[in-house]
């Protein structure tokens, strides 16, 4: 069953706008920017790898994997799926920026674990079109990484697919397991 947050009803007397998440983003960037200073970085990451991960906000990759600014390249989606678009972001950060190794992770606990393309459909009866892009839903963690391997490791439009390596983290231990 789709999940649609509460919206605010058009009639609702006008109170006064409280703060958002997104207009703390806004006040935290500029306390930020006081300070920022731009080291010269270049585009290319210093560690020549491509992250593609799970959005899951638990999922801390920086210090789950001791990068630093500048390391890596950083794909998230919904299940950390290699999607045509994963493919696309991944070519052009091989192809274009020096990337050579791909580490690909999901997690423990995922919100795709168990959903189905239900959701599609669901979607269609509340508003009215299909979305053309699929869940990607799965019921075997391990497998939906060897898949997501496979995709990346047969296709054609990457340079390196010698160093790729599948991971399973686990939310609640921290770790990651490697899958074969």
């Amino acid at each position: 069953m789709t999940v649609t947050p509460d919206r605010p009803s058009p009639n609702a007397a006008a109170a006064p706008a409280r703060p958002t998440v997104i207009d703390r983003f806004v006040t935290a960037n500029r306390t930020y920017a006081v300070t920022f200073r731009d080291g010269g970085m270049d585009a290319r990451p210093v560690q020549k790898i491509a992250v593609v991960a799970c959005m899951d906000a638990r999922l801390d990759l920086f210090a789950a994997l001791g990068l630093e600014l500048g390391d890596a390249h950083v794909i998230r989606n919904a299940g950390g799926v290699v999607t045509d678009d994963t493919i696309r972001s991944l070519t052009i950060s091989q192809r274009a920026l020096g990337t050579r190794s791909i580490a690909l992770i999901h997690h423990t606990g995922c919100g795709l674990l168990g959903l189905t393309e239900d959701f599609r459909r669901e979607l269609e009866l509340e508003v009215g079109q299909r979305p053309q892009w699929a869940v990607e839903a799965f019921v075997d963690l391990d497998g939906d990484v060897r898949q997501s391997m496979q995709r990346v490791r047969t296709s054609p439009f990457l340079l390196h697919t010698d160093d790729v390596r599948g991971f399973v983290f686990d939310v609640h231990t921290g770790l990651l397991r490697e899958i074969d």
